[in-house]
């Protein structure tokens, strides 16, 4: 949720956030409507029972007939009290509804517009060039027995496989590469649940626009996360944090599951876009004051990442129109995929400030002992669509693949993957 003292103070800078967003901007106004409401609702009821309060004490006091339209009297206003308390409660749940209505405010500087719109930062490294016909990732993951598309979809249906071979060797070599980097980099690893209860899902803000992205146990009332991102930003909540020298930082390994809703007929081939995948996702605590500059070090780190499997990329400032609803800025790395001929996301940075943290109550004590709201980034290290673009970019003509030198103690030493019909 937004900080209401800054809808107060700058109303229209949340509008202008909201248009930005390609949002309904008069959602701010119904916002203060209901602030007010709420204010006007919490007035009442105070001043209802410090009267009340008053009267108690003039009873005590009070003897015969005094005492017995003192009485009345308190009876009467125990009424209205209770109106009075119930009106504030009804105007409380009102605000909260509203509140949650509007997504974060957009960071300054954030391009304007959708999808298409984003600000290219910069690239890094060049594409390769082949003197041989290109093969994509799903032909030279059949060839390298990494793959099993045909039995995934028999089993599970559409957009599943399996990882077999060298593909969940390679799998795992990846994540635990980032994992290494995570926690040398001073990350707490964690394999956090991916069922969530209905209260955390909505905390993270994912029950939005978004909502039919996710998978719900309708029997259990819990939700199936898309990326550990959610366990992580409920880790702490309903917590007072203590930062002491740093931020509170933690690397999640888990299962993500996402419906891919509206998606389809997009990247039906391979495993670019599939309902179930691994990755190792970085989620940080911190001041919101510092929260720009963790946002850059978390990028720096997945580049530093993308730099161990030694492909191009490049960074994309993504456009206001095409941010999450918790996010006030996103910057994804996108690898260079040689058989589309186009870059492809493989990792995404956001800065959600202190949106998730008002929703989840995450606080810390600052150095005077006041609490205030944490803010929160999330960022990924590594996921099982980073195959694609190793297996793509390193190929050779004879189908083999060149293991990145950072990988190979992650997969044994192996410095090539051979297809099986070479094998002897």
């Amino acid at each position: 949720m937004i900080d209401l003292k800054t809808l107060r103070d700058d109303p229209e800078a949340v509008r202008a956030s909201q248009r930005a967003r390609g949002e309904d901007a008069s959602a701010v106004d119904a916002l203060l409507s209901a602030d007010e409401r709420r204010r006007s609702a919490v007035s009442r009821a105070d001043n209802l029972r410090a009267e009340q309060k008053a009267l108690g004490k003039q009873v005590g006091k009070a003897q015969g007939e005094e005492r017995d339209a003192l009485l009345a009297q308190a009876k009467e206003l125990a009424a209205q009290v209770k109106q009075a308390e119930a009106e504030q409660n009804e105007a409380d749940a009102e605000l909260q509804r509203l509140q949650k209505t509007l997504s974060n405010i957009v960071e300054p500087g954030v391009p304007a517009g959708g999808e298409d719109d984003f600000a290219v930062l910069k690239h890094v490294g060049v594409p390769p060039a082949f003197d041989f016909e290109v093969q994509d990732h799903l032909d030279l993951g059949n060839a390298l027995g990494a793959f099993d598309m045909e039995r995934g979809a028999k089993v599970s249906g559409a957009r599943f496989y399996f990882l077999t071979g060298v593909g969940a060797q390679l799998e795992l070599a990846l994540l635990n590469m980032a994992a290494a980097q995570a926690t040398a980099a001073g990350f707490t690893l964690v394999v956090p649940p991916v069922l969530v209860r209905p209260e955390i899902m909505d905390g993270t803000g994912f029950l939005g626009a978004h909502s039919s992205e996710i998978y719900h146990l309708e029997e259990d009332d819990a939700y199936l996360v898309g990326t550990s991102e959610v366990p992580l930003a409920g880790y702490h909540s309903g917590e007072i944090l203590d930062f002491g020298e740093a931020p509170a930082r933690y690397a999640g390994w888990s299962t993500c599951f996402r419906r891919e809703a509206g998606s389809y007929g997009k990247d039906t081939r391979g495993i670019i876009r599939v309902h179930q995948f691994n990755k190792l996702e970085m989620f940080v605590y911190c001041r919101e004051e510092d929260a720009r500059d963790e946002h850059q070090r978390l990028l720096d780190w997945e580049e530093e990442m993308l730099a161990k499997i030694e492909v191009p990329y490049r960074v994309i400032d993504t456009a206001a129109g095409d941010l999450g609803s918790s996010a006030a800025r996103k910057f994804d790395c996108e690898a260079w995929v040689p058989s589309q001929q186009a870059y492809r996301e493989l990792t995404s940075t956001s800065n959600c400030t202190t949106f998730q943290a008002r929703r989840l109550n995450t606080r810390y004590r600052d150095e005077d002992g006041k609490t205030r709201f944490a803010a929160t980034l999330n960022g990924t290290l590594a996921t099982t669509r980073w195959i694609v673009a190793i297996l793509e970019n390193h190929q050779q003509a004879d189908g083999s693949v060149r293991v990145p030198e950072a990988l190979r103690p992650f997969l044994g030493g192996r410095e090539l993957l051979e297809p099986l019909k070479s094998k002897k």
